[in-house]
């Protein structure tokens, strides 16, 4: 009676497959093979945490590959957006959740150098948490106000260089990325610019515009908006490679910048104690996901390039991206504001 239960879990499980778009069927596959074999992960709905509010970039990445997650786990996948400490008040929950089905689309800070920049996090980065997969990335665009002289990526440092201490960079505030990033870059470059902290990326640009800040690391979206109307001027994306997001701007590596790449990204991630086999299984459901043009489609709306790979590569992106940052934090005694 056990086996034909299971014959008919797998002939059931098949037929559901052939619904699913092409990209989905061989996932689709293996979960007929797992239920014959009597895997029992997932049991009931998961839950992906966000911790920045509905609508913004995290939420959307998160929103974009649940429903496609939810056929191919056979559950359905629920978004709850739980904002808070930049990102931190849903990866402590996502970290001390026991039930299995609780995990997390969570930015590279609170993955990395959360703990770093404030003592009292309340959970480790490196230890709290499985590794599960990329989503996206983007690159930060190196923006200046358009008051700065020149129009080739070069012409543009030497004009931010020559400033000297008088010229002003623009944050979202004390230990964001655009702060790491402006004050890696200054390591990197003779840039010698000083830290203008604001409540958000809309701030600064407004200050930007005023010419009361003259350079800034923003989000593609926002900086794009401002340089393609002509308000502002871009040098450059700060990505290893050219981004899908902003085709037409040069890396900095290419206007000879060495040692400045970062990008920002988003990431699933559950709790230390999810067992590996769900994780592996969870990974592999993402992996298909994310190579599916639709949901490639959604990710570049919302401002994110497809990322797929695998749960080392993100844990080793992790480590590296703690190590850079970490010693951003270090020389230049960075702190998270209070």
């Amino acid at each position: 009676m056990l086996d034909k239960r299971r014959l008919l879990q797998s002939a059931a499980a098949a037929t559901a497959a052939l619904c699913l778009p092409a990209w989905a069927q061989d996932a689709a596959r293996a979960n007929a093979r797992a239920a014959a074999g009597g895997a029992a992960w997932p049991t009931k709905p998961l839950r992906i945490l966000v911790g920045f509010p509905a609508g913004s970039s995290p939420d959307l990445a998160a929103r974009a590959i649940a429903e496609p997650l939810a056929k191919l786990l056979g559950h359905p996948v629920v978004v709850e957006n739980k904002p808070g400490a930049s990102g931190n008040t849903a990866a402590d929950l996502v970290a001390k959740s026991r039930d299995d089905h609780t995990i997390g689309a969570l930015i590279n800070g609170n993955l990395t150098i959360a703990r770093l920049l404030n003592s009292s996090t309340p959970f480790d980065p490196e230890k709290d948490f499985a590794p599960v997969g990329l989503i996206g990335t983007a690159p930060l665009v190196l923006t200046v106000s358009d008051k700065a002289v020149g129009s080739t990526p070069a012409e543009l440092l030497l004009w931010a260089r020559n400033l000297g201490t008088e010229a002003k960079y623009g944050t979202p505030g004390n230990g964001t990325v655009g702060h790491l990033g402006m004050e890696l870059l200054k390591m990197r470059t003779s840039i010698r610019a000083t830290h203008a902290p604001f409540n958000g990326n809309p701030q600064v640009i407004a200050a930007m515009l005023k010419n009361e800040v003259q350079i800034a690391l923003l989000p593609p979206a926002l900086a794009m908006a401002q340089v393609r109307a002509g308000k502002l001027k871009a040098i450059g994306v700060t990505s290893p490679d050219r981004s899908p997001l902003v085709n037409e701007l040069p890396t900095l590596r290419e206007a000879d910048v060495r040692g400045a790449d970062l990008e920002i990204w988003t990431a699933l991630a559950a709790p230390s104690t999810l067992p590996d086999a769900a994780v592996d299984r969870l990974n592999a459901a993402l992996d298909q996901v994310l190579r599916a043009p639709d949901v490639n489609q959604a990710l570049l709306k919302a401002g994110w390039q497809a990322r797929a790979g695998s749960a080392a590569a993100l844990a080793k992106r992790m480590r590296s991206d703690t190590t850079t940052l970490g010693g951003v934090i270090l020389m230049r005694g960075i702190k998270e504001a209070a």
